[in-house]
């Protein structure tokens, strides 16, 4: 089951992919980019040039497989038919109160309602026992905390920091 909040975004069912071309702006710097590869397609989608069409169709065939790949696990997971997905699937987002329309999620509410479906799904009677992972500590997370002041919040009061330093 899916909870969403009603005013939650959702998706989008869709797969992107941007490359950039430098050609131009290297060549008014006077930068020339020189490529030795191993094979034909080892520069696929270089910044340094400009794509063939060649390029363009193969990078559009990989990026349609997967988009297939994505609706049909969408409509796998939500009981849906895949052209129920595929008419979703134009990369759109939703909100919760759309989504649970489209069938994308199955109700509305917040993280108590999760909590509470969740417990009744599992026979949990009475009031369920939330347990968060705790946050593990690093050594990089009392450096950012020193340097931007919170770092009470982080290192527990009972180890003391040449017990951190060792952790």
């Amino acid at each position: 089951k899916i909870v969403a909040n009603p005013g939650t975004l959702t998706g989008s069912i869709g797969v992107i992919m941007e490359l950039a071309n430098v050609q131009g702006l290297l060549e008014k710097v006077g930068v020339q980019s020189v490529v030795i590869k191993s094979g034909r397609y080892k520069d696929l989608a270089s910044p340094f040039r400009a794509m063939s069409a060649e390029d363009r169709a193969l990078l559009q065939s990989v990026l349609d497989d997967v988009h297939d790949q994505f609706i049909r696990a969408v409509a796998a997971g939500r009981a849906l038919k895949v052209e129920q997905v595929r008419d979703l699937a134009d990369g759109r987002i939703f909100t919760g109160r759309q989504a649970r329309t489209a069938k994308l999620v199955d109700e509305l509410g917040d993280l108590q309602d999760s909590i509470k479906l969740a417990a009744r799904l599992v026979g949990i009677e009475g009031e369920p026992r939330v347990v968060e992972p705790r946050k593990r500590f690093s050594f990089r997370d009392l450096l950012d905390n020193f340097f931007w002041g919170q770092g009470a919040q982080l290192v527990p009061s009972r180890i003391n920091l040449k017990y951190l330093l060792a952790l």
